[in-house]
């Protein structure tokens, strides 16, 4: 089998389905069920069985899966290992981060680490933080900036920063009209005005998804004040809630550190219902760290460190 076999393995084992792992590799459905059933054929075992809902491996399939993932882990390695007798001339990072705040906080980075390390490319990889830990797991990504994961994670998280949640509007937005200056004294920001969220609730707000930070964050504030908010929409991105909000069209949930992204909108903290997320890198447990992929996460530090 070549790398290439062993990327299908793996996409139909994470899939859960040939279908959708032929959509995910750019390629036709009848070739993979091809390649499967050739693949079985020829060693004599099922991999997979077939359910209405897709399929699952058999013992045998997961120890090829396994031998699939420690096979391309090493190779991976290797690559890295011959990226950096290169000295930072050339070579290919994964870095994973999410779309939300890959979209605010990542342009700055890339721009001062192509500027220090022409030759080295840097491949994107937009998941939640969830899922970005996996990856961490399974080697499919060298690097990560996400939510710092709970103590007993498998991942080893180095802090970047403290991002707080707020509001984010526009500045004609009648709400302005009720912010305080200068910050609630027992809840230090970042921010220069706050909102009281009972004096917010009277106008539209703009929401994400119970599945994001965002989301999840807005429900409980709302649930901890018993608000019950006008939201014609409550499943947004957290991007596409944020821009709305930055154009005056509600209000919505943000980072503070979205400002440099949105700079003509209007940031609000939460005052005592303002809270934080921890920031922080992660490189894949257990593999060789190339020099690229540590020179990319010292130009994170030196770029968004606080």
């Amino acid at each position: 089998m070549d790398l290439r076999e062993l990327h299908y393995l793996i996409a139909i084992a994470e899939e859960k389905s040939i279908s959708r792992a032929a959509e995910r590799l750019y390629m036709a459905q009848s070739s993979l069920s091809q390649f499967l059933s050739m693949t079985e054929a020829h060693l004599g075992y099922r991999l997979f069985i077939r359910t209405a809902s897709g399929v699952r491996p058999t013992d045998q399939g997961k120890r090829l899966i396994q031998f699939a993932r420690d096979t391309l882990t090493e190779f991976h390695r290797a690559k890295d290992e011959m990226q950096d007798i290169s000295e930072l001339k050339g070579g290919k990072v994964i870095l994973g981060i999410s779309s939300f705040r890959g979209s605010f906080l990542l342009p700055p980075v890339l721009q001062t680490f192509r500027t220090r390390y022409p030759g080295i490319h840097v491949q994107i990889v937009e998941e939640n933080s969830l899922d970005l830990e996996q990856m961490l797991l399974t080697g499919e990504i060298d690097l990560a900036l996400l939510v710092m994961p709970e103590k007993h994670s498998r991942i080893q998280t180095r802090f970047l920063m403290n991002d707080e949640i707020c509001l984010i509007t526009h500045p004609s937005h009648p709400v302005m009209e009720l912010v305080h200056q200068g910050q609630d004294g027992q809840h230090p920001s970042q921010l220069s005005q706050y909102i009281d969220i009972e004096e917010a609730a009277q106008f539209e707000f703009l929401l994400s998804g119970y599945d994001t930070i965002l989301g999840r964050e807005a429900r409980r504030i709302f649930l901890r004040h018993g608000i019950n908010p006008t939201a014609y929409n409550e499943n947004l991105s957290a991007l596409f809630a944020a821009s709305l909000g930055a154009n005056g069209l509600g209000l919505a949930f943000t980072y503070a550190s979205s400002r440099q992204y949105f700079h003509k909108a209007q940031l609000l903290s939460l005052g005592k219902d303002g809270t934080s997320i921890a920031l922080g890198t992660a490189m894949a447990p257990g593999r060789y760290h190339s020099k690229a992929t540590q020179a990319l996460d010292q130009v994170i530090f030196e770029t968004l460190g606080r």
